[in-house]
């Protein structure tokens, strides 16, 4: 079968499709026809080595997959690696089966990036409608689907975005206000446009920005987490967060597959969501397997506006 596969680390030229062998699935496994293989940050961690998780090569990224069994049935579901291919294996317990009043396009950010921003709001952060919450790249996969979630909640949404097109975006996905996510004086600009400071900051940025966000909390806020894209892990400042009483959480997905009925629960309320109109995940573009570099550069630039996806067909 064909497969993008990394012998090296660096930049996405190490990217290269080339014919391996089929996987085999295990007892607890199933073995997927993928139709859509999700690009996501983890797999750029991978290819630059800068994973949390020891790589090993080579390596065939892919964190997400839809596509079919062979008895038919339309899945999507996460994997540990291996999605960048025509067929990959997922674990049972990490893929729930696509209903098919949802298309493709639409389930192909639900297993990662819409849990974790449902997890984000609704398990760690616990959001409560009036509140104000702030919400990092608004307009990527993770963040626009944060937003519609929160304003569905009843929440106050402090959407941030790097252009002009991103904040209208999330203004129209339901976020209150949008600002300018620049680092320099973001504190001070999120709470003169929203009035005051938040009481819950998602934070998957690090650096300077994560100072600027502990900075637009209130007394007693909430900060959550969830990564560090701009590639500078940054010491918490424990005296800043001490004067505002500032709770703070981390969140990673995988840690939520042993926990029961979580992920099911999670998946189950993205999909009604759909239903209802209230979630629109967004396509930020299709490539194919062969293109899977300009997908990690697009990526990386931030050029694009919702989910980027591969696909094997092609």
């Amino acid at each position: 079968m064909r497969a993008v596969v990394m012998e090296r680390f660096g930049g996405p030229e190490v990217l290269r499709v080339v014919r391996v062998p089929e996987p085999s699935p295990g007892p607890e496994e199933l073995l997927i026809d993928v139709v859509r293989a999700g690009v996501n940050w983890t797999d750029v961690h991978a290819r630059t080595n800068s994973s949390w998780a020891p790589v090993e090569l080579p390596h065939v990224p892919g964190a997400e997959v839809v596509g079919r069994t062979a008895d038919g049935r339309r899945v999507v579901g996460l994997t540990l690696a291996g999605g960048y291919a025509e067929r990959a294996v997922v674990d049972r317990r990490m893929a729930w089966e696509v209903p098919e009043d949802i298309g493709d396009d639409e389930a192909m950010p639900l297993p990662l990036q819409g849990q974790a921003a449902w997890h984000l709001l609704f398990t760690v952060a616990r959001i409560r409608p009036g509140q104000r919450v702030l919400v990092p790249a608004a307009a990527g996969a993770l963040g626009s689907m944060a937003v519609q979630l929160a304003a569905e909640a009843g929440a106050r949404v402090v959407a941030l975005g790097s252009t002009e097109e991103r904040r209208q975006l999330a203004l129209a996905l339901g976020a209150e206000i949008a600002v300018d996510s620049a680092p320099d004086g973001l504190a001070e600009r999120v709470r003169e446009t929203a009035g005051g400071p938040v009481e819950v900051a998602l934070e998957m940025t690090g650096g300077a920005v994560l100072h600027e966000t502990i900075a637009a909390l209130a007394p007693r806020g909430r900060l959550v987490i969830y990564g560090c894209v701009g590639g500078a892990p940054t010491d918490l400042p424990t005296r800043a967060l001490m004067e505002r009483s500032v709770t703070v959480s981390t969140f990673w997905l995988p840690h939520l597959r042993e926990a029961g009925a979580a992920l099911p629960t999670s998946m189950a309320a993205l999909y009604d969501a759909i239903r209802r109109g209230t979630l629109r995940p967004m396509n930020g573009g299709v490539y194919p397997l062969g293109e899977a570099p300009a997908a990690h550069r697009a990526l990386t630039a931030r050029t694009h506006l919702g989910k980027l996806a591969l696909d094997p067909s092609r």
